[in-house]
């Protein structure tokens, strides 16, 4: 009821806006080109009124959508050029910076501040613009790609989408066969990390006793999850995704569950790449569990390595003899699986491989090369296990050679372990990986030798 009659509010609001800049002169009745958009902002901008200020926000957004790509492109290199903080206004604030007058730091603040931050704000007063904000961005990153001199809009744009998004206004809800069929359906469609296939598939990883599914909504896009994680209760740890996910598998009964697997992760929004939830998800979800199934002791995750063989086709410098090479090359097809004894020379390889990959390769940060090895060792997990064909989809064969890991969410030690991770760029990890790293090392030495 309160958001139908805000909504109501807006929409009376708006309208009477309309019927204003109508009597005034004002109508955008003709498709606009991103000079025409730019001017509606310049009006937005100027001062008027509330109520012509949403109208115009509206115009401003729905003229935007009308825009081509090309079009779009040059209204964001307008925002860049044109948009920037009041040169007149940051030189007077400096002065009286310099001048020492109590406060004088806080005017400078404001003055430095791009108008385009200012114009998000009040293109915000729309219905239903936030969502469309978050589509401006996606818009953004797809169509300003190496395009470094569109870096401060898409700054300024997160600068304020983290503060509207921020962990104080996410709710966390439950996502199970009784939810709404239009969220659902999303779910489906934003899986990102095992596809589901149809609802059947989608059922059968939410209803049953043993399976959980949770996700984070903002009461700005209703109905719209923001990222959601899927959740499997087991006895132990697993090392592959295949009989979590199988269609006759028998559920876990709930009273001898004592592990939560958190085996798939998806963000459905690109316009809030970079804002992250995760951490928040991952943490408030362990406790949600250990509220209702007190018993469950350990948290790990069943974690895919999307870009293992890529770093390997790409690092130049890797411990192999010609004969490793030459294993490797059979990589390329994925009829090597049916193959026992060709599997089994092509692990002695891989593995050590995949623990050098995790806690070697750096990328130009210092930090790991794999995304998703920086995401949960960020938020204090230990690199517990490397999972020999852990994922034998024809994805996980081309993009990990099946390969996959579990991190180890251990509750006394997520603090130390971030700690190590943020201020030494140390990755925590178990000795069983540990152990394989060695491996790798023997093998190096053995090169060196012959």
């Amino acid at each position: 009821m309160s958001n139908d009659f805000l909504s109501d509010l807006l929409t009376s609001i708006s309208e009477r806006g309309r019927n204003l800049l109508r009597r005034g002169g004002w109508s955008n009745a003709t498709p606009l080109d991103a000079a025409g958009v730019v001017a509606l902002c310049e009006g937005l901008l100027s001062g008027r009124g509330e109520a012509s200020g949403t109208v115009l926000a509206r115009d401003v957004l729905d003229s935007y959508r009308a825009l081509d790509d090309n079009e779009r492109v040059h209204f964001f290199e307008t925002l860049a050029r044109a948009f920037g903080p009041d040169r007149d206004k940051v030189e007077q604030a400096i002065d009286v910076w310099r001048s020492g007058v109590g406060g004088a730091g806080g005017g400078l603040h404001f003055a430095s501040e791009p108008r385009r931050q200012e114009l998000f704000r009040r293109l915000n007063r729309a219905p239903g613009a936030t969502s469309e904000l978050v589509g401006l961005r996606a818009d953004l990153l797809a169509l300003g790609k190496d395009r470094k001199d569109l870096d401060t809009v898409d700054r300024d744009l997160v600068h304020l989408l983290a503060s509207w998004f921020n962990r104080g206004f996410l709710v966390l809800r439950r996502i199970d066969w009784s939810t709404p069929a239009n969220i659902l359906e999303k779910v489906i469609r934003y899986e990102a990390v095992h596809e589901i296939h149809d609802w059947d598939d989608l059922r059968r990883r939410i209803d049953p006793v043993d399976r959980r599914c949770y996700a984070f909504f903002h009461p700005a896009l209703n109905d719209e999850p923001l990222i959601f994680v899927e959740v499997a209760l087991t006895e132990t740890i697993p090392g592959a995704i295949a009989p979590l996910l199988a269609e006759d598998r028998q559920p876990v009964p709930i009273e001898r569950a004592r592990t939560a697997v958190f085996y798939s992760i998806s963000n459905t929004q690109r316009g809030l790449a970079g804002i992250s939830f995760g951490n928040f998800l991952i943490k408030q979800v362990v406790e949600e569990l250990r509220r209702e199934l007190p018993k469950l002791d350990t948290f790990v995750t069943l974690s895919p390595v999307p870009g293992f063989m890529r770093w390997i086709k790409r690092e130049p410098e890797l411990p192999l003899n010609d004969d490793d090479r030459a294993l490797l090359a059979h990589l390329d097809n994925d009829t090597w699986i049916d193959d026992a004894e060709l599997t089994a020379k092509l692990r002695g390889v891989l593995e050590p491989l995949a623990a050098h990959y995790f806690l070697k390769a750096k990328n130009a940060r210092g930090k790991p090369v794999d995304s998703v090895a920086r995401f949960h060792l960020g938020n204090g997990a230990r690199l517990e296990q490397i999972n020999w064909l852990g994922d034998t989809s024809p994805k996980g064969l081309r993009e990990s050679a099946g390969i996959m890991v579990n991190y180890l969410y251990r509750l006394d030690d997520i603090e130390k372990n971030h700690e190590a991770y943020a201020n030494d760029d140390e990755v925590v990890a178990s000795n069983a990986v540990k152990k394989l790293l060695k491996t790798e090392g023997r093998r190096l030495l053995d090169l060196r030798l012959s």
